[in-house]
């Protein structure tokens, strides 16, 4: 055998190993919710009880459905033989069957305890020749039915009592053991001889430098003795970084996948609990099964639950959580060389991550998984695609280009979206028009066809997007129009779709000004046509203001305050500002806001006279999307190079530039 295949045997012993440690905690489905045990307790006596009723029922069934059989004295019997009207006599026991004429009528009678029943018979006087014409057979007492009938009334009552008395000392037993295994990890394992679970780079499309990165990884896991020969050290922890769905996740099992050892995985919010030192516990059970199947990956994923900086109570910290990551800091410190354990992270937020967690010897490589660009975003959609029914006319380098920013989740729910739209109008195989259409469901929501407006509403609608639509065709540093609808999309009643000609890294200050006269475009639009404001632009408010803030102090782009942040990094978390103490004065304050004031004032100066100066091409667009409620890119140029206005070109941006 060569030592690769020697490697993989050993690797498999180790997996089963670990399967059976699992198994032997009585670790279930990790997909399924854990039941509550008072539920679980619940559940089970009513499933005793059920089947209580079920064997009362089936015994009155048996019972009730008897042939009506009458009692008679044993004289009358006799009496009944000597005027010849019995045929037959069955005899169990003390009990007497007697059959009358053809074994239509059944009587029941008893004769006395230990004497024959022909003795019987003739003493009270039957004659011999008449009971030798009756058929008497004698039948042993016992079988099923017998002892079924006879003992079933005392049998079943005391059964039902033994049975919930064993539930109840098992949920009681039940208890006992939950609290030895409360700290115990129950990772999710991915072994490498799982084929319907098993991911390699081919399955990741994009990504180039990260798998090159990673593809060290899979050289340590699958032949480690030539880098423990030289000498050589590899990391002991990869940090996987960047924004959520870009598959940070999925590039860690494929490495496990490439390298063929087994994959734990784990949230890190699985490991904090309400008591304190549960989840140091669980993080060494990790941990020890981890090195029991070596060489392996141990992947945390969203590692900031537990790896937030310490000592600061940001994002709720407490020392229960303090203590789960002092105990991976201590684990992460205790692997030797030969232990072959690889841990892996990710997180979106690297920045709150605590200072010993990402020194050297932890996790000291650190991998940025970015968006991907162009190119990556075809290969991530030809991978996606490939299990779909495309037509003829798919394009999908045309959803590549539609799609800037958009992450490789993103790009997955847009083919999976569109092979939804496909099959919900009867049609076997995904067209272009629904990859386009899906595009638009991923960014804004599904469209509210029955959100009807009324006329002028839709009017002063079609002029608020017609607004944002030509100042931005007009500013030369904003992104061209791709289309434009006055039909509801998720929160937004209309919407006027940009995309940028190419991708792009970097963001100028006068493209930020463009970008913030155009969000003004459609507030302008309405005052300056309707004479009044409505709540539509509220959104677009909220955006501008935050961008001409951002632009002050987070950008340095304020000509007056000059190229200082005054916002710190946790000015923001979540998405939203929250408050904290200013690093600066009133007088600051006041210069910050008088400059963000200074921005907005001039991006509506500059909007306000596009608008008045093409008030013809304003008046076109907004009567077309009246008529027909949507304009896509190639009928909204023809409108305004009618009016004098020139679409712009990939030329035209790098001539910008």
């Amino acid at each position: 055998m060569t030592p690769l295949k020697d490697n993989m045997k050993e690797v498999k012993e180790k997996g089963k190993k670990v399967l059976k440690t699992l198994s032997n905690k009585g670790s279930k489905d990790k997909n399924s919710p854990p039941i509550q045990p008072g539920r679980e307790f619940l559940n089970k006596a009513m499933g005793v009880l059920f089947i209580f009723l079920a064997l009362m029922t089936l015994y009155s069934f048996i019972a009730e459905n008897r042939a009506p059989v009458s009692d008679v004295p044993i004289s009358e019997v006799a009496f009944d033989v000597a005027r010849g009207d019995v045929t037959e006599i069955k005899v169990s026991g003390e009990s007497v069957t007697v059959l009358y004429g053809k074994g239509n009528i059944e009587k029941q009678s008893r004769k006395e305890p230990g004497v024959g029943l022909s003795q019987t018979f003739v003493n009270y006087g039957v004659p011999i020749e008449r009971l030798q014409n009756v058929k008497i057979s004698v039948e042993k007492e016992g079988g099923f039915g017998y002892w079924f009938l006879n003992l079933a009334p005392f049998i079943i009552p005391i059964l039902f009592i033994a049975v919930f008395i064993w539930f109840l000392t098992r949920q009681v037993k039940g208890a006992g053991m939950q609290a030895f295994t409360f700290g115990q990890s129950k990772p999710r394992i991915i072994f490498p001889h799982d084929k319907k679970q098993k991911v390699t780079f081919k399955d990741v499309a994009g990504v180039k430098e990260a798998k090159q990165e990673l593809a060290e990884i899979v050289d340590f896991l699958k032949n480690p003795k030539k880098f423990l020969d030289i000498g050589a050290e590899i990391p002991k922890g990869v940090l996987l970084m960047g924004a959520s769905g870009t598959g940070k996740t999925l590039l860690a099992r494929a490495v496990a996948g490439e390298a063929g050892v087994p994959f734990f995985s784990i949230s890190g919010s699985e490991f904090v609990e309400l008591f304190v030192g549960v989840g140091a516990s669980r993080v060494r059970d990790l941990f020890k099964l981890a090195k029991q199947a070596a060489p392996a990956i141990v992947f945390i994923d969203e590692i900031d639950a537990v790896g937030r900086v310490r000592g600061t109570g940001v994002g709720g910290g407490n020392d229960e959580r303090e203590q789960t990551l002092n105990q991976i800091l201590v684990e992460m410190d205790g692997f030797e060389q030969h232990d072959k354990v690889i841990v892996m992270a990710a997180t979106n937020r690297s920045d709150v991550l605590d200072s010993a967690l990402v020194r050297p010897g932890r996790f000291d490589r650190r991998v940025v998984v970015d968006l991907p660009d162009r190119n990556d975003r075809e290969a991530i959609l030809k991978v996606h695609a490939l299990k779909k029914q495309l037509a003829e006319d798919v394009n999908l380098r045309v959803v590549a280009e539609r799609t800037p920013g958009f992450s490789g989740a993103d790009l997955h729910s847009i083919v999976n979206e569109a092979a939804i739209l496909a099959a919900r109008e009867e049609r076997v195989k995904v067209a272009q028009f629904d990859l386009i259409r899906s595009i638009e469901k991923v960014m804004l929501g599904p469209e509210r066809k029955s959100h009807l407006l009324s006329e002028k509403e839709k009017e002063i609608t079609a002029y608020h997007e017609a607004g944002h639509a030509l100042v931005s065709s007009v500013l030369p540093y904003a992104d061209p129009v791709h289309k434009v609808s006055i039909i509801a999309r998720g929160r937004a009643g209309g919407y006027t779709l940009k995309l940028p000609l190419e991708d792009r890294k970097l963001q100028s200050r006068r493209e930020f000004l463009d970008d913030i006269a155009v969000t003004l475009g459609g507030f302008i639009t309405e005052e300056m046509l309707f004479g009044d404001i409505t709540t539509g632009p509220s959104n677009d408010l909220q955006v501008a203001s935050a961008l001409a803030r951002d632009m002050v102090t987070k950008y340095g782009m304020s000509e007056k305050l000059g190229p200082i942040a005054f916002e710190t990094l946790l000015g923001r978390l979540g998405g939203q500002r929250i408050h904290e103490e200013k690093e600066y004065g009133e007088k600051v304050s006041d210069a910050i806001d008088a400059e963000v004031a200074k921005i907005i004032a001039e991006a509506y100066k500059k909007a306000e006279t596009i608008l008045v100066k093409h008030r013809v091409a304003l008046d076109a667009i907004a009567t077309k999307l009246i008529e027909v409620e949507t304009l896509e890119q190639e009928e909204y140029e023809k409108i305004i190079i009618a009016h004098g206005i020139m679409p712009k070109k990939k030329k035209d941006i790098e001539h910008q530039k």
